[in-house]
Parts: structure tokens; C-alpha cells; sequence
């Protein structure tokens, strides 16, 4: 399995990090690595000082393809998840000034963050809310009625370079709200208002 991404799919989140919003996603990936199930914790590595949280959407594939027409992008998936981008924010900023790929500031092992899957709310289009809590407050709020581009603008675009298969992992995008976290910290996700998501850093 693969875990696709997309960058700055909340133009309030291209905002706060002072870069352009895109005219067209902005794709990297993250290794089957990088996966750490839920309610796993996870633990702070000695390469970075400044990680950050960045809350998403998780699609679920569900079946194989290319190519994708969009009238038929809705049905490559049919569960979501909420999933934590954890970002080495440092190490990201030094890349980009250099002009270097990213992978190490965001594909790095146990990076994503995943809690278990439920089925698509039918009403999904009209859009799902979601947040983060980092320890009891409040830090993230987000509705992907906001995305730039819409899961199936996601799966249309992407499928163009990447056979999707049954079993990736596509992370959709995070709200404005990132911020770092440190040792002791509990995470948590809720989506509509029921908790999914439960993360403790050590």
C-alpha cells in the first residue's frame, strides 16, 4: 500500500505558512513506513525540535484504477479515517529554502498518524467536520466543504500519474491551526463530533 498526501488544500492553511495556493494539488507521498495505527503512541525522534500536527481526512481506495474520469472518482472510496501529517517543520524549512525534495521532513517513519475507518457519511459532499484537541483544547477546526479541491478533484488528478489500488491511504489536506507538539502531549481527533482519533507523544 501507498499513502498519497496533498499540500495546502486549505488556502487558509497555505496562509499561515506564508506559500502560494496552488492551481493544482500539490502531491508527495509517504512509504508504507510511515504508518502508525491507532491509538499507538508515538515517539519523539532525536533528528527533529520542531514537529508539528497537521489534521486531514483520510479516503480510504477501495478499488483499483487510473486515469479516472471524475464522473466516476466517487466510487474509488467509500471510508474515511482522520489522520495526523506529522511534519518535521525544521528540517521542512530548510529543504525548501535549498530547493530540496521533502521527504525526510514528512515521509519519515511513523509520520502518519491513522485511526480506524468508518463508512462515508452520505451527506459527505455538503461537507464533514472535523478537529483537533491537544490536550482538551481545542487547536484545529476544519470542514472539508473548504478544500480547494474536492476528494474526487484529488482522485481524478492523482490517478493520472499513480495507479490507485485497493488499500491506500490518501491524505486530503489539513485546515489553519498547525502547531507543534512536545513530549506528554494527548492528541485527539474527532470527527462530527464523535472522537476517532487518540494519539499520545512520548
Amino acid at each position: 500500500m501507498k499513502i498519497l498526501c496533498v499540500g495546502r488544500n486549505y488556502s487558509e492553511h497555505a496562509k499561515e505558512l506564508n506559500n502560494p495556493v496552488p492551481k493544482t494539488p500539490m502531491l508527495f507521498m509517504k512509504p508504507a513506513t510511515a504508518l502508525l495505527n491507532q491509538g499507538k503512541p508515538f515517539f519523539y525522534p532525536e533528528f527533529s525540535q520542531d514537529i508539528q500536527y497537521e489534521l486531514e481526512i483520510v479516503l480510504r481506495i477501495c478499488k483499483n484504477g487510473r486515469h479516472i474520469e471524475p464522473a466516476f472518482a466517487g466510487k474509488y472510496y467509500n471510508q474515511i479515517a482522520l489522520g495526523i501529517d506529522l511534519t518535521a517543520r525544521d528540517i521542512q524549512s530548510q529543504l525548501k529554502e535549498k530547493g530540496h525534495p521533502w521527504e525526510i521532513a514528512k515521509a519519515f517513519d511513523y509520520s502518519a498518524v491513522v485511526s480506524s475507518f468508518v463508512n462515508l457519511p452520505e451527506e459527505h459532499q455538503q461537507g464533514i467536520r472535523f478537529e483537533l484537541h491537544q490536550n482538551g483544547e481545542v487547536v484545529q477546526s476544519g470542514n472539508t466543504a473548504d478544500m480547494i479541491f474536492s476528494f474526487d478533484d484529488l482522485i481524478t488528478y492523482s490517478s493520472r500519474f499513480f495507479k490507485l489500488q485497493t488499500g491506500d491511504y490518501f491524505f486530503t489536506g489539513t485546515p489553519a491551526g498547525v502547531g507543534p507538539i512536545k513530549v506528554g502531549d494527548v492528541l485527539e481527533g474527532y470527527l462530527d463530533g464523535e472522537k476517532l482519533l487518540h494519539c499520545e507523544i512520548k
